[in-house]
């Protein structure tokens, strides 16, 4: 069921035609009796983000939790478990870890060479995969390289370069002079499989999967900076109603949708980031392959999960208005598995809903083993995994205390300050060499929590003490990000700190019970700290929208119209997280510098990190509240010294959870 050679790279209309041509004239076989029955696994992974190996690059050890190289043991074990499978990808692939900038910012991979990751998945055999949003985060010429597929695009240099194995589709992104999508938009996959016809017998037929990709339209506000001018976008719905129909025409028997997006079932745009709940209406998908939420469909023994009473999803077998659908997590901690049961019937294959299901596997065993690494895969990436430690292990300064994000929640605020500082650094002399017209307005930083324990317990910022190097800063500042500035007025700061405070739940002062103050489904790196002279309150008993109190400036009460200029990343500028005002318009300064490279400067050009200087801006605080019952959070286990060391004197212990993680209590009256 695996490919067993590269796919040519061709124009992806003509791509699409030669291969429809192929299934309709030389692979029709007889047709199976009716009642013939199929099952097939569909293997998913998604959101790799380059990490190939169970390591982490920012602590510069092991991390068994994740890995592509522990997923490929869970995809070769269910290949076993079923007689017909095919494995797909989708998207987010290219970019996130150390190992990914350092192939394409330091050390870039050479047009002759194939990148790590994608090496690794031509270990593992991939049937096919699409394009996730993070994959434009390094620009076209860089995707089009990598992924060996020539864009017709103007501005770009135009040639064949050493990609994967297996086909890209992606149908919603356009060239924008042309119009035609920059990857083929589908694929029509022949594989033999083996099928049990009513009497008894198995034969070998051929099954005809269509394969089609989606992505976000959000890459033309989170990338604007690579993609404007260059190409558009078209709403997944409307790719869909396009292109399944052609599949069909084409000789699919079966249409298996990539989509890097997750559910959302409010009203359709062709904004919505994730769309898959809407993509499941579309007539003619016979199954959906999730990503982009960095989370887990189906999820049956969470009962907190957001899936659990979205309408028509079922997140006990994995449907989506009747339509199987899996999302196998992120970091290669899991795969997604469809236990596709196909039925001859009518002339055509369909899908059997009734012994069909899908379910998530992970790396991680019941017991808290892990299973074995895929032998095959490290070798492949050796030399590029060298590089990239001895690259982080690049001595830049030092700091006298630990920079943690474990209390971000209770107000520490220390491993955003030194972001902010060296944003703002950055912006100020910019402007003034560049922008007197800016000269005397007030600068702020904004920065967010990028790791603050979604991913669970090691998923916290942790710098220690002591000598700091290229990996520390990355650990502070985790996507590979541009500058920008925005210029907005006091009424718009105070509404981008309403939207960050969406981060806390509402707390209701007389209930007895324990309250949650996270709200969990709120994207961590969405909480920006504003930092600069600035102090505020966050009163967490009001409604969303009206937490923000005694907003100041050096002391004084912030005017509505008071001018501000705010440094924050090209993502968040230009609508990233669709925060008010924010929409691309406001930028007055698009730097050609990563925020992470400023931070690494700064760091350099000052040397020391003091507490003193950088860890005690506690600027915002909860407007003091008497609760009835305790207000919990949950960060990582035994962390309490760093949040007294901190200065978070109302924080407490409660109780660990086993899993490294431990539940504190926060005391909002002081």
């Amino acid at each position: 069921m695996n490919p067993t050679g590269r796919v040519p790279r061709v124009l992806p209309f003509l791509a699409a035609a030669m291969l429809a041509a192929c299934s309709m004239q030389g692979s029709r076989n007889a047709a199976p009796p009716a009642e013939t029955r199929a099952r097939i696994g569909l293997l998913e992974t998604t959101d790799i983000h380059t990490n190939v190996l169970s390591y982490d690059y920012y602590k510069l050890a092991e991390d068994k939790n994740l890995g592509l190289e522990r997923a490929a043991t869970l995809i070769r074990a269910a290949r076993k478990e079923f007689e017909n499978s095919l494995t797909f990808d989708s998207g987010d692939t290219i970019q996130g870890t150390i190992l990914a900038d350092y192939q394409a910012l330091v050390t870039r991979v050479p047009c002759s060479e194939e990148l790590g990751v994608y090496k690794a998945m031509d270990a593992i055999g991939y049937d096919a995969g699409t394009i996730g949003n993070h994959e434009f985060n390094y620009g076209l010429e860089f995707l089009s390289q990598v992924t060996g597929t020539p864009f017709a695009i103007e501005g770009v240099a135009r040639k064949q370069c050493h990609g994967p194995h297996f086909p890209l589709v992606l149908s919603n992104v356009l060239d924008a002079k042309s119009g035609a999508p920059i990857f083929t938009p589908w694929r029509i996959l022949e594989r033999k499989i083996k099928v049990h016809t009513p009497d008894g017998k198995t034969r070998e037929v051929v099954l005809r999967v269509g394969v089609i990709g989606f992505t976000p339209t959000g890459i033309m506000d989170w990338d604007r900076r690579n993609l404007e001018g260059k190409v558009t976008v078209t709403g997944m719905v409307e790719a869909a109603q396009k292109y399944v129909p052609e599949m069909h025409k084409a000789g699919a028997d079966v249409v298996v949708a990539l989509v890097h997006a997750g559910l959302d079932p409010s009203s359709y745009t062709i904004h919505t980031e994730n769309a898959g709940w809407h993509l499941a209406g579309v007539p003619g998908i016979d199954a959906l392959l999730l990503g982009h939420s960095h989370a887990i469909f189906p999820n049956p023994g969470d009962a907190k999960s957001r899936y659990a009473h979205m309408p028509e999803v079922d997140n006990q077998r994995g449907f989506v208005r009747g339509v199987p659908a899996v999302m196998g997590n992120y970091f290669g901690k899991n795969i997604g598995v469809i236990d596709l049961a196909l039925v001859y019937r009518d002339g055509h294959w369909q899908v059997d809903r009734e012994t069909t299901h899908s379910e998530v596997r992970s790396v991680k065993n019941a017991d808290g083993s892990y299973v074995d690494t895929d032998a095959a895969i490290g070798p492949l990436v050796e030399h590029e995994h060298a590089g990239a430690v001895a690259y982080v292990k690049t001595p830049i300064g030092r700091s006298d205390y630990p920079i943690t994000s474990y209390f971000v929640a209770a107000g520490d605020t220390s491993a955003q300050t030194i972001v902010n500082r060296a944003q703002r650094d950055y912006v100020e002399k910019y402007i003034k060499t560049n922008m007197p017209q800016l000269a005397g307005v007030p600068v702020l930083g904004a920065a967010a929590p990028f790791k603050a324990g979604f991913g669970g317990a090691e998923d916290f910022t942790d710098v220690p003490a002591g000598a700091l190097a290229i990996n520390n800063a990355a650990d502070l500042y985790l996507y590979p990000n541009t500058l920008s500035a925005v210029k907005v007025d006091g009424a718009g700061v105070k509404a981008w700190l309403e939207k960050s405070a969406n981060w806390f739940n509402r707390i209701d002062p007389a209930k007895r019970e324990a309250q949650e103050l996270v709200n969990s489904h709120y994207p961590t790196y969405d909480f920006d700290v504003l930092q600069g002279d600035l102090t505020y309150s966050i009163d967490v008993t009001q409604p969303v929208g009206q937490r923000i109190v005694d907003l100041r400036y050096r002391g004084a009460p912030v005017q509505n119209d008071q001018t501000f200029v705010v440094v924050t990343n090209n993502y968040r500028a230009s609508g990233g997280g669709r925060f008010p005002g924010l929409d691309g318009k406001s930028i007055v300064v698009s730097a050609p510098d990563g925020n992470r490279e400023v931070l690494i400067a700064f760091i350099r050009g000052i040397g020391e990190i003091t507490r003193a200087r950088f860890g005690n801006e506690h600027n915002w605080h909860f407007v003091p509240v008497k609760t009835a019952g305790s207000v919990v959070f949950t960060s990582a286990a035994g962390k309490l010294d760093i949040a007294k060391s901190a200065g978070l004197t109302n924080v407490a212990w409660v109780k660990d959870l086993g899993d490294g993680k431990a539940v504190y209590s926060i005391d909002l009256s002081h």
